[in-house]
C-alpha cells in the first residue's frame, strides 16, 4: 500500500468523521407504545377505528397521593382538592378528576341536586364518607385504595401525547407537588413513561459505551502490550462507532428501546475485526515477509473471510426484519449496518495505518505466544483422540436443550420490562398492589340490527358483561354508560349503596334515559359512539401476565357466545393491552421464518465458498447448538419470550457463524496447498485458533457487560448471548474437527498416522 493511498483513506476518513460528527450531535430518542404493536394485524386495524370513533385508551395521567394515617384528614383533603383544581391548567391537560370533587346526586321534592362525595369542611361525616366510599365500585381502586389511604388525582391528557409534550406536562406537574407537604406520591400512564423511559434509554447508551470501551482497552493492553498497537486498535473500533452513530444522527433513524445494545455491539464487532486483522498481519510479518507483503496476504486471506463473517452477521441481524414490531426490524436494520461500518472502517483505515509499524511496534511477542500454541494443540489432540465421546456430547447437550425449549413460556409482565430499583417502578408497583393498575382492557358492544347502543335490552347486555367481569378480582375499574344509570337508580333510592344497580324495567330506564338527555354537562360521546351502534366498556387488568390474560380472553368469548343475546348485541375485545400482548404470537412466528429465512442464505454464501455439499454441512451443524442453548435457557430460567428477548437468536446466529467462517477458511487455504487433513487441521488450530479464541472472549466480557444495565430485558439478552457465543466457539472448535475428519477423510492413511503419533507426543508434552 503506497503512501499516497494511505493519506488519501486517511482524508477521506477525516471528511466522513466530522460529518458523524455533527450527526451524533442530532441523534434523537423515541418511545411509543404504538412502536410496539404488531404491523397488519387485524386486530390493530379494528383498535385504530376505535380509538377514531371514541378515545385512546392510555390518554391519562394518574397521580397517587398518600398519606399513611387515612386520607380522611382535612388538611390533607384541602391540599388533594387544591391540588386538583390547579392541575387543570398544568400544559397538555384536558380535565382532572378526584373524589374532592365528586358530587352524588340528590333528587328532592322540588329538584335534582348534589352533595360533596367528601365533606371537606364537616369532619364529623368523614366516617360515614369513608364507609359509603369504600363500597362504591366506581370508586375503590379507581380513585381510592381499599384501605383509604391513598387518592388518585386522574389528569387526562392530550390524545398521543408526544415526547416533548409529556416532558413539558411532568416537569409542570413536579413543579407543582413540591409545593405540598404529601407523605409521598406516585405516578402512572403514558406521559410518566415517556419522559423515565427515553431518560433510561440514554442512560443505558452512555453506560454501556463506556462500560464497553473500558474492558475492551484492558483487553487489547493485554493483547498488545505496545502503545502503537492499542492506540490503533481502541481508535479503529472508535472510530467505527462514531461513524455508526452519526450515520443514525443524519440519516434521522431515532434511538428506541433496542439502542442500549448498539454500544455494545459496534464496540465488540469491530474488536473482533481488529483483532483478526491485527493478529494475521503480526503472524505475517513473523515470517519474514515486509510490511507491504504481509498487508496483501492479511486482507487476502483474513479480509475475505472477515467480509464473509460481516455479511454472515448482517444476515443475522437482517432475519429480524420479518418482525412485525417497528423497534425490533428498526434494531435488525441498524445492526446490519453498523456491522458492515465497523468491517469497512478496520479493512480500509486500519489496515492502512497498520502498514506503517513494525511488528514490535504493535505487539509484544513473548510467553504468551507459545502458551496460545500449547494450548491450541492440546485442543486439537483432543479432537482427535475422543471423537465419539464429543460426538456423544453433542447428542446428549441436544436432548437436554429441546427439554428446555419444551418450557419456554411467553407469559411476560409489563413488571419485567422496567427498570430496576427505579421510581418509574416502585410507581408501577404501587398502582398495581394498591389500585387497578395499568393494563388497558376495551369491549366493543356493537347493537345489532333495530337496536342503538343506548337501548335497554343493549344496556341490560352490557350489564351482564360487567357482572362477569366483577367474578375476577384481577379486573378493575370497569365502566361504561351503565355506570349513568345506575347512578339515576341510586340517587331515585335515596342513594343507597345496594341501589347501584341497572333499573330493573324498561319503563323505569326509558324515565332515566329522558332525565339523562336533559343533563348537557353530561358527555356520552367516550361511551358511545356518535351513531349510537357501538358502546365502549373500559376496564384495567393487573399485570398477570400475557398469555393469562389471552387465556381469560378466550374464556369471555365463549362465555359471551353462550350466554349474551347475539341478536341484541354483538361484543369484541380490544385495546391497547391487547394489541401489544398479541407480540408474544407473532414474536414466535417470525423468529422460525426469520432464522430460517437466514440459515438459508447463510447456507448459500457457504456453498459457493467451499463448493462441498460436506463442507456446507460442517459448516451449519456447530452452529445450531448455541440456538438451542439459548433456547433451553429461556425455559430452564423461567425467562419469558418477548419482544426484546427475541433478537438474541438473530444475534447468536449472526456472530456464532463468524467462527466456523473463519476456521474453515483458513482449513480450505491449508488443503489448497496440498496438505492433509490433519496437517491442515493442525495449522487451522496454531494459526486461526488464538484468534478465534480471543475474539469469542472479547464477545463473551462483551456481552456481560449489559448485566451493568437496570433494564432487565437488556441483562437477559447480555447474559444470553455471552453464554451462547461461548458455547459457540467450543461447539466450532470440538465439532468441526471430529465432523471434517468422518465426513471428509484424508486418503493419505500412512502421513495422517504419522501426525497421529506427532500429535500423540505434543499433548503428552501439554
Amino acid at each position: 500500500m503506497s503512501n499516497r493511498t494511505r493519506i488519501l483513506i486517511l482524508a477521506l476518513f477525516a471528511i466522513i468523521s466530522m460529518v458523524a460528527t455533527y450527526g451524533v450531535f442530532n441523534l434523537t430518542f423515541t418511545f411509543d407504545f404504538e412502536q410496539f404493536f404488531p404491523e397488519g394485524d387485524d386486530d390493530l386495524n379494528f383498535f385504530q377505528e376505535f380509538v377514531d370513533e371514541f378515545e385512546t385508551d392510555d390518554n391519562f395521567l394518574l397521580v397517587g397521593i398518600e398519606r399513611k394515617d387515612g386520607v380522611f384528614d382535612q388538611t390533607f383533603l384541602k391540599d388533594v382538592h387544591d391540588f386538583t383544581l390547579s392541575s387543570r391548567d398544568l400544559p397538555h391537560v384536558r380535565a382532572v378528576e378526584s373524589l374532592t370533587k365528586f358530587e352524588y346526586p340528590v333528587k328532592t321534592p322540588f329538584a335534582v341536586t348534589s352533595v360533596p362525595a367528601i365533606h371537606i369542611d364537616d369532619p364529623e361525616r368523614y366516617a360515614a364518607d369513608r364507609e359509603r366510599l369504600l363500597q362504591d365500585d366506581r370508586f375503590v381502586y379507581n380513585l381510592i385504595n381499599i384501605d383509604a389511604t391513598a387518592l388518585v388525582v386522574y389528569i387526562k391528557v392530550v390524545e398521543r401525547i408526544q415526547l416533548e409534550q409529556a416532558r413539558e406536562l411532568m416537569n409542570a406537574l413536579e413543579d407543582k407537588l413540591s409545593t405540598y407537604s404529601f407523605d409521598d406520591y406516585h405516578y402512572l400512564g403514558r406521559p410518566y413513561f415517556q419522559k423515565e423511559l427515553v431518560a433510561m434509554q440514554k442512560r443505558e447508551v452512555l453506560m454501556s459505551a463506556v462500560v464497553s470501551g473500558i474492558l475492551v482497552t484492558i483487553i487489547m493492553f493485554v493483547l498488545f502490550r505496545r502503545p502503537w498497537g492499542i492506540g490503533l486498535a481502541l481508535f479503529s473500533i472508535g472510530l467505527g462507532m462514531l461513524l455508526f452513530m452519526g450515520f443514525l444522527g443524519v440519516s434521522g433513524r431515532p434511538l428506541n428501546a433496542m439502542a442500549a445494545l448498539y454500544p455494545v455491539l459496534m464496540i465488540i464487532v469491530g474488536t473482533s475485526d481488529v483483532v483478526h486483522i491485527m493478529s494475521k498481519y503480526i503472524d505475517e510479518l513473523r515470517k519474514g515477509n515486509n510490511r507491504k507483503d504481509a498487508i496483501r496476504v492479511t486482507i487476502r486471506e483474513i479480509g475475505i473471510a472477515t467480509l464473509l463473517t460481516s455479511i454472515t452477521t448482517a444476515i443475522g441481524f437482517g432475519s429480524l426484519l420479518t418482525s412485525r414490531v417497528s423497534p425490533i426490524r428498526d434494531f435488525g436494520m441498524n445492526a446490519a449496518i453498523g456491522v458492515l461500518i465497523a468491517y469497512f472502517t478496520v479493512i480500509l483505515f486500519t489496515t492502512a495505518v497498520m502498514s506503517w509499524f513494525r511488528q514490535d511496534q504493535i505487539m509484544k511477542v513473548g510467553k504468551g505466544q507459545q502458551f496460545w500454541e500449547k494450548l491450541m494443540r492440546w485442543t486439537y489432540n483432543l479432537t482427535r483422540l475422543y471423537p465419539r465421546r464429543i460426538a456423544l456430547g453433542g447428542v446428549v447437550f441436544m436432548g437436554i436443550s429441546f427439554l428446555g425449549i419444551s418450557m419456554i413460556s411467553t407469559n411476560y409482565d409489563i413488571i419485567d420490562n422496567m427498570p430496576r430499583n427505579r421510581k418509574i417502578t416502585d410507581d408501577f408497583l404501587f398502582f398495581e398492589q394498591e389500585l387497578a393498575g395499568f393494563r388497558p382492557m376495551e369491549f366493543a358492544i356493537y347493537a345489532q340490527e333495530g337496536y342503538l347502543a343506548t337501548d335497554y335490552e343493549v344496556v341490560e347486555q352490557m350489564g351482564k358483561i360487567e357482572e362477569y367481569l366483577a367474578q375476577y378480582p384481577y379486573v378493575k375499574a370497569v365502566n361504561s354508560i351503565t355506570a349513568v344509570y345506575k347512578s339515576i337508580n341510586q340517587m331515585n333510592a335515596g342513594n343507597n349503596p345496594e341501589a347501584y344497580i341497572l333499573p330493573p324495567t324498561k319503563e323505569r330506564f326509558e324515565r332515566y334515559k329522558r332525565l339523562v338527555r336533559s343533563i348537557p354537562q353530561l358527555d356520552m360521546n367516550i361511551l358511545v359512539s356518535k351513531d349510537q351502534k357501538m358502546a365502549r366498556i373500559t376496564s384495567r387488568v393487573d399485570d398477570i401476565g400475557a398469555d393469562s390474560i389471552k387465556y381469560f380472553g378466550e374464556r369471555f368469548d365463549l362465555w359471551a357466545e353462550a350466554n349474551l343475546n347475539g341478536s341484541v348485541v354483538s361484543v369484541k375485545r380490544t385495546g391497547t393491552g391487547l394489541i401489544i400482548d398479541k407480540n408474544a404470537e407473532y414474536i414466535r412466528r417470525n423468529l422460525i421464518q426469520g432464522l430460517g429465512m437466514a440459515i438459508v442464505i447463510v447456507s448459500i454464501l457457504m456453498a459457493i465458498l467451499f463448493r462441498n455439499t460436506r463442507m456446507l454441512l460442517i459448516s451449519l451443524v456447530p452452529n445450531v447448538f448455541p440456538l438451542l442453548l439459548a433456547g433451553a435457557l429461556l425455559g430452564f430460567l423461567g425467562i419469558e419470550l418477548e419482544a426484546g428477548v427475541s433478537i438474541v437468536f438473530a444475534v447468536v446466529f449472526g456472530i456464532a457463524v463468524d467462527d466456523t467462517i473463519h476456521f474453515l477458511s483458513k482449513y480450505k487455504l491449508a488443503r489448497n496447498k496440498g496438505l492433509s487433513v490433519e496437517k491442515a487441521l493442525e495449522i487451522t488450530f496454531t494459526e486461526t485458533g488464538k484468534a478465534i479464541v480471543l475474539t469469542s472472549i472479547i464477545l463473551f466480557f462483551g456481552f456481560l457487560v449489559m448485566l451493568f444495565s437496570i433494564h432487565p430485558p437488556s441483562v437477559v439478552v447480555g447474559l444470553l448471548i455471552s453464554l451462547t457465543l461461548l458455547s459457540a466457539l467450543i461447539s466450532d472448535l470440538l465439532l468441526i474437527p471430529v465432523l471434517i475428519r468422518w465426513l471428509m477423510p484424508d486418503k493419505d492413511v500412512k502421513s495422517s498416522e504419522a501426525l497421529v503419533n506427532t500429535s500423540d507426543s505434543t499433548l503428552a508434552e501439554v
